[in-house]
C-alpha cells in the first residue's frame, strides 16, 4: 500500500483545445477537487483565464505522476504541493516553468520554501538564497486554449 498525503497542484500556459478531454480524464483519474474535499472535477471547471487549481487528499507519495508527466510532455506549467509523511518525507514544492526540467523545494505544511544551513551555504549568498526562493515560489500563468 502507498503512502499518501495531502497534495495540491496548479496548471497553467497554453494548450490545443483538443488536448482537453485528455487533461480531463487525467484529472478524473486522479480524483481531483477544485476545493478541498470538493465534489470530483468535471470539465466545466476549467477557468477562463486563470491557472487550473487542483487538489486531494490520500494522494500517493503526494505525487500525481500521470498528469505530471503529461503536463511535462505538453508544456504545461504547473506547481505542485504536497504534505510531509513522518518519518519517510518532508512537504514540497515542484516547480515546472513550461520548460527544462522540474525542480523540487523543501516546504512546510503550509507551503512556504524553506531552507536549512546545508542549502544556504550551497547557494553561497544573499542574492542566491533569494533567487532560490524567487524560483521556487513561480507563479503559473494562466491556462489558455489555442484552436
Amino acid at each position: 500500500m502507498a503512502d499518501r498525503v495531502s497534495a495540491s497542484i496548479t496548471i497553467g500556459g497554453t494548450l490545443s483545445r483538443s488536448l482537453l478531454p485528455d487533461l480531463a480524464a487525467l484529472i478524473e483519474a486522479e480524483g481531483l477537487s477544485t476545493e478541498w474535499d470538493g465534489e470530483p472535477f468535471t470539465p466545466a471547471q476549467f477557468p477562463d483565464n486563470a491557472p487550473l487549481e487542483l487538489m486531494a487528499h490520500e494522494v500517493a507519495w503526494g505525487r500525481f505522476e500521470a498528469l505530471e508527466h503529461w503536463c511535462v510532455e505538453h508544456g504545461l506549467a504547473f506547481t505542485r504541493w504536497s504534505g510531509a509523511y513522518p518519518g519517510q518525507w518532508g512537504a514540497e514544492r515542484a516547480v515546472f516553468t513550461g520548460a527544462g526540467e522540474v525542480q523540487c523545494y523543501a516546504a512546510d505544511e503550509d507551503d512556504y520554501l524553506l531552507i536549512g544551513r546545508c542549502t544556504a551555504e550551497r547557494l553561497g549568498s544573499y542574492a542566491a538564497i533569494l533567487a532560490h526562493f524567487a524560483a521556487g515560489d513561480f507563479a503559473v500563468p494562466p491556462l489558455s486554449l489555442t484552436s
